[in-house]
């Protein structure tokens, strides 16, 4: 049986899903925008709105039970991959190692105008 992961400490689903589901030992966390859980808001700035996103992803881990050294997968859309090097940055600051397996895409739009959006599956 799969269940829902939530926690005020991270923005609301923006649609029909949840910010995590756990199934069996695995936790699956939808993607993060770099969105204040406080207040809706978004930097116009995307190392901010990388760090913001990890912060999301680290509340959304620790309501599971788990923290970021439960991460095995993260998946990085980034509107502008020019940045790259900036959020790979950032990332770098919530990860140690053995760093998670990871893959990074540039998309032509995010929701919500993001200029980034995270990902990752944990497991317990």
């Amino acid at each position: 049986m799969n269940k829902e992961i939530s926690t005020n400490n991270a923005p609301s689903a923006v649609g029909p899903y949840s910010q995590a589901i756990e199934a069996g030992d695995m936790i699956f966390v939808s993607g993060q925008l770099g969105l204040n859980p406080a207040d809706g808001s978004l930097s116009p700035d995307v190392v901010e709105q990388a760090k913001q996103s990890l912060k999301n992803i680290g509340e959304i881990l620790k309501a599971s039970g788990c923290d970021y050294s439960n991460v095995v997968k993260t998946s990085v859309f980034i509107t502008d991959l020019s940045a790259f090097a900036a959020v790979n940055e950032v990332y770098a600051t919530f990860f140690s190692k053995p760093y998670p397996a990871r893959s990074c895409v540039e998309v032509s739009k995010l929701p919500k105008g993001g200029l980034v959006e995270i990902e990752c599956i944990a497991k317990k």
